[in-house]
């Protein structure tokens, strides 16, 4: 630890080289998504490779089904063993007009006095997230020679498509991936002065179903009143899901749903999180869901379904007066603890066909599902990167779930054995897949700081 000082400093006097490191990387616009930009998001791997390989990392290029991945190598016998994950592609930029500035032209503005931003597609969401932990290995190595443990980057370009090919990759390279434990920075904070260590993700299922009563559509001045209606149908049957106090109503939904410690709760209060301070910014007022839990559990330690779009009949301009021959919906559902989703899935299903009236029948399409990830709250390296951040920010750290999904874990979990550190800068604010997205300097500066601290406590 007594090279600590030395390394923080070059991360002080090098930031405008970082900076503009990160801003060579942001130049290059590597929408995975779209086929169109494939040359580019190609050349944003091979940025980050070169990059790598300036450090002293054996780094290179692997090919998937998709875009490749960048993996670099740079072991240290008798260490710890890390292995960090992150992607470099890029959502698309629509609406063009919306920008305030070119989202491939990085430019540094103030938003309010003392606080600097670095605007641009990609600077938080993941490039800028990715450099905050490579400028820490950099100055690592600088002041050191070395790293204090050993390490593997595996950066993907496919996470804004939904990793389609990273899983497959994961396990068939699963001895070369073997480490002790991952790094992901992709992740945010509580606010601008408080770091946050995600301790655990919702997992999710995603089904669709589509219900059909008559064989076309009806004439409902001919049929109405005798021929079922599967929008009422489903409608009803959907709004059954949730009872007057907010709970899920399917059959054994919350089996393997755990119930938080006290000393979790009295730090989740401590928080004071405010339907003012959380609705207010999108527009409401009043949490509708469950009662007798405080917000922060409804958003990040509870298990929820939300039906994500529903459709059929007529819904062009004007009047068309139809009965549907078909209705579907896609309804979505954020599972916690020991949730299988499997079960989940099949007990939605079934809780539709038991309500279905005769001449109705339903299908089901499942799209996704994986369970629920937790780091235990006793985990030797998630309390040194904790002592780490708290030195770092002079303050509390917060260490609470997130309420979203990073599918990447699970695939770490379950197919490597190992558990996953999830630490990021991002902010509330940082329009990630908006327009005029952007990253603190705050968040980037004192993020590499931040890594650099942690790596030297991983290696203790």
């Amino acid at each position: 630890m007594t090279k600590l000082p030395a390394i923080l400093s070059r991360l002080d006097t090098d930031l405008d080289a970082s900076l503009s490191r990160l801003s060579s990387w942001l130049e290059i616009p590597s929408i995975g998504t779209d086929p169109a930009f494939n040359a580019q998001t190609r050349a944003a791997a091979e940025w980050l490779r070169a990059d790598l390989e300036s450090l002293g990392f054996k780094a290179e290029l692997r090919e998937t089904g998709g875009h490749p991945v960048v993996l670099a190598h740079r072991p240290k016998p008798g260490a710890p063993h890390a292995l960090f994950y992150g992607h470099y592609d890029v959502q698309p930029v629509d609406p063009l007009n919306l920008w305030d500035t070119d989202p491939f032209k990085p430019v540094v503005r103030e938003l309010a006095p003392g606080r600097k931003v670095i605007s641009a597609r990609g600077a938080c969401d993941d490039k800028g997230q990715v450099m905050t932990f490579i400028e820490a290995v950099r100055a690592t190595l600088a002041e050191t020679g070395d790293l204090p443990i050993g390490l593997t980057i595996l950066v993907e370009g496919e996470e804004e498509s939904g990793s389609v090919n990273l899983p497959g990759y994961i396990k068939a390279n699963a001895a070369e991936l073997k480490a002790d434990y991952a790094l992901v920075c992709d992740t945010g904070m509580w606010d601008r002065e408080t770091p946050l260590i995600t301790s655990t993700l919702r997992g999710m299922v995603y089904q669709e179903v589509t219900l059909t009563a008559a064989d076309r559509d009806l004439h409902s001045g001919l049929f109405g009143g005798a021929a079922a209606n599967p929008i009422h149908i489903l409608a009803k049957i959907l709004a059954e899901i949730h009872d007057e106090t907010g709970r899920i109503t399917i059959p054994g939904f919350y089996e393997g749903v755990h119930e938080p410690t006290n000393a979790q709760k009295a730090e989740w209060a401590d928080l004071n999180l405010t339907e003012a301070e959380f609705l207010g910014q999108i527009g409401l007022k009043h949490s509708i869901g469950e009662k007798g839990r405080m917000l922060i559990e409804q958003i990040q330690s509870r298990p929820t379904c939300d039906v994500n779009g529903i459709w059929g009949g007529y819904t062009g301009e004007g009047s068309k007066t139809v009965i549907p021959g078909q209705t579907s919906a896609k309804v979505s559902f954020r599972l916690v603890g020991d949730q299988d989703p499997a079960k989940i899935a099949a007990a939605f299903q079934q809780f539709i066909r038991d309500r279905l009236p005769e001449d109705v029948t339903a299908e089901f399409i499942s799209h996704s599902g994986s369970p629920a990830l937790a780091v235990p709250v006793d985990s030797p390296v998630l309390q040194k990167a904790r002592k780490a951040l708290a030195d770092e920010w002079g303050g509390r750290v917060v260490s609470i779930g997130s309420g979203g999904s990073i599918p990447v874990g699970g695939d770490f979990k379950r197919t490597l054995g190992i558990d996953t550190l999830f630490v990021g800068f991002g902010l509330d604010d940082d329009r990630v897949h908006s327009p005029n997205e952007k990253y603190d300097l705050s968040s980037f500066h004192k993020g590499q700081r931040s890594w650099a601290r942690i790596l030297q406590a991983l290696g203790s």
